[in-house]
């Protein structure tokens, strides 16, 4: 049951930044908002929950620690609770003959049993039957985010079409590494078991296919279909008595670990909850921190439907989306080097009110500097559901990194050092905007 607003109302390495303890930053003595010790605190004790898919115990513990962290710096929590899909894989593999392969459950899942699924492996690219197959799908190269994106539901849909018995999608992109997909909760599932297959593993599955060898496909284990499990939103709350509302979101759920697509967010997110803590805008705070999100956003629809403050008495909405601070590499062949700066691949919007004051106060942040208007072309992830919703005045960003939606997306992949010129400029572009 989701819970109403009246219910509620009743790095590591490069850059040489130390390293805090889990237990120390928010969860000890209060350091000062945007300290780098805090902030590189928050990020190992995000990636200490390991995997965070929504429902999970690594996304539950999360959602648990910042409660108490909040709870600390004077917020009112309340949970608003909801079902989502979920699938714990006891086994996930591909096989054939003497090649195998880990592969990653597309959700929403269907699951093969213990036995898996056996057919000819064959490739997808031409318009023959698929009866009985397994089709192999080789997705162009690119960042890749949901499997809504037209260059991979139409194949998908075709090879459905056409027979197949089952699908693996080859995930090309930088890393290397499978690419999680996101999924709506509001489109048919697949009444068929589809996987995801890493590039750097593709290559004896793309000669026997091209021969129909026979593969078995097997996705076993907890959940899958029309399963549910609980999951939470986050939602805390200083109540200054004033007029309107300054909302903050972020998600903290995601399909992996999701150390710089997520933990990075959430590091600008809680230190922004300090901050506001320790000073008095002229504005009640309302800050959220959504599950749900790999499921197309489901967490902060239903926060905006069920318990958001009404556009007329919100001041501004800040949407901290993913990859806020996230490392970039050099891709050299099939390898990534590391690098000290920030991957740029992350984009700023604010509306027409918001635009200047916004690019003035992310001046010199590398890819966040060029803020764009926020409108149904340029704004991306839940901010597209809030400007929807009718909030006049809001800023949000959002990137895709090249270890996004990977299980390379660890502590590598973010800093402290990398997240304090976005925490500080958020902070600055909040200043201007609340006047």
């Amino acid at each position: 049951m989701i819970s109403s607003r009246r219910g509620f109302m009743a790095g590591v390495g490069l850059l040489g930044v130390a390293t805090a303890s889990a237990q120390t930053g928010t969860a000890g003595k209060m350091a000062a908002p945007g300290d780098p010790t805090d902030l590189q605190a928050t990020l190992d004790r995000y990636a200490s929950f390991g995997d965070k898919a929504s429902g999970g115990a690594g996304d539950t513990a999360c959602g648990v620690w910042l409660e108490a962290a909040l709870g600390r710096m004077g917020y009112a929590c309340h949970r608003q609770s909801f079902d989502v899909p979920f699938f714990e894989a006891s086994q996930a593999t591909l096989a054939c003959g003497t090649a195998r392969a880990t592969v990653m459950p597309q959700a929403i899942v269907t699951p093969t049993g213990p036995q898996g699924l056996t057919g000819p492996l064959r490739l997808a690219d031409g318009h023959g039957d698929l009866t009985g197959a397994i089709a192999l799908i080789v997705l162009p190269y690119k960042r890749w985010v949901g499997v809504a994106d037209p260059q991979a539901a139409k194949p998908l849909a075709d090879a459905v079409r056409r027979g197949a018995a089952g699908v693996v999608l080859v995930t090309t992109g930088p890393s290397g590494e499978a690419i999680a997909l996101n999924v709506s909760t509001k489109a048919p599932a697949l009444d068929r078991p589809v996987a995801l297959l890493a590039p750097k593993d593709a290559d004896p599955f793309l000669a026997a296919a091209d021969q129909a060898l026979p593969a078995t496909l097997t996705l076993d284990g907890r959940g899958g279909g029309g399963e549910r499990r609980s999951a939470f939103n986050l939602i805390a709350r200083l109540d200054r008595g004033a007029s309107r509302t300054l909302v903050i979101s972020t998600p903290r759920s995601g399909w992996l670990g999701c150390v710089a697509e997520r933990g990075s967010g959430l590091a600008v997110w809680l230190s922004l909850a300090k901050w506001l803590a320790e000073t008095r805008p002229g504005v009640n705070v309302e800050l959220i921190a959504t599950s749900g999100h790999e499921y197309q956003f489901l967490g902060g629809e239903l926060y905006l439907h069920e318990a958001a403050p009404p556009p007329a008495s919100t001041k501004l909405w800040v949407h901290i989306g993913a990859s806020a601070a996230a490392r970039d590499w050099h891709e050299f062949g099939a390898t990534l080097l590391p690098l000290p700066s920030v991957d740029t691949e992350r984009f700023l919007t604010a509306t027409g009110d918001l635009l200047d004051r916004t690019r003035h106060a992310f001046q010199g942040v590398g890819g966040l500097e060029a803020t764009y208007l926020a409108d149904k072309v340029m704004a991306g992830g839940e901010l597209v559901n809030v400007l929807n919703a009718g909030y006049g005045s809001a800023i949000g960003l959002y990137g895709v990194h090249r270890y996004f939606h990977t299980r390379g997306d660890d502590l590598r992949c973010t800093s402290a050092a990398m997240v304090q010129p976005v925490e500080r400029a958020f902070r600055e572009a909040i200043k201007q905007a609340l006047g």
